[in-house]
């Protein structure tokens, strides 16, 4: 058998029934449509990253990747708001296969290069608006303090209102069990790619 790291890496025609359908869910749905920054698939058509974990276990792999896609595609936050967000936890958490998945997802949503390499470094990246600062600020504070000050609270209620602020807390949470799973399992980079931490 095949594996993945710790876990078995399986072929699109070895998957059960449960895999399959959450296999098309990720590999059909709207992470495949359009530009593709990072490859989703090996050349056998295995799921590359945490999603390979998904299929592994599908009774939880569907509701986890039906959340991903509503954190990436059905939120209040923008698209440059999310990615700061995803780069910020990554570069806090070490997570290699987070940054080189969406490192180039937030060049092409106009994150520069100077400020995707001040987030890596843990530094304040300068070319961000006050939402996305907040947005960095907040990241921060759930992955090194679990919590987020009743200041910073408050101004995340104003500026993103309660329905955004949850969504940023759940984007972070989800991001963070992608991460877990991630190391738990020493999954691996695509071949080729360099580790960025």
């Amino acid at each position: 058998m095949i594996k993945h790291g710790d876990l078995p890496w399986l072929a699109p025609s070895e998957l059960s029934s449960d895999a399959t359908a959450v296999y098309n869910s990720i590999a059909g749905g709207p992470r495949a449509a359009g530009p593709q920054h990072f490859r989703l698939t090996d050349s056998n058509g295995r799921l590359e990253g945490p999603f390979n974990a998904m299929v592994v276990a599908p009774s939880i792999g569907g509701p986890l990747q039906e959340l991903g896609s509503a954190i990436r595609y059905r939120t209040l936050l923008t698209d440059r708001a999310r990615e700061v967000a995803i780069l910020t936890l990554a570069a806090e958490l070490a997570s290699d296969f987070e940054w080189y998945a969406h490192a180039p997802i937030a060049r092409a949503c106009g994150i520069s290069d100077t400020d995707i390499d001040a987030i890596r470094q843990g530094n304040e990246p300068q070319g961000l608006d006050t939402t996305e600062a907040l947005v960095l600020q907040v990241t921060r504070s759930l992955v090194r303090d679990r919590d987020v000050t009743p200041q910073l609270a408050e101004e995340c209620h104003t500026v993103f209102g309660s329905d955004g602020f949850v969504e940023l807390v759940v984007l972070v949470g989800y991001y963070q069990t992608l991460d877990l799973t991630l190391r738990v399992f020493h999954t691996p980079l695509p071949e080729g790619v360099k580790r960025p931490f």
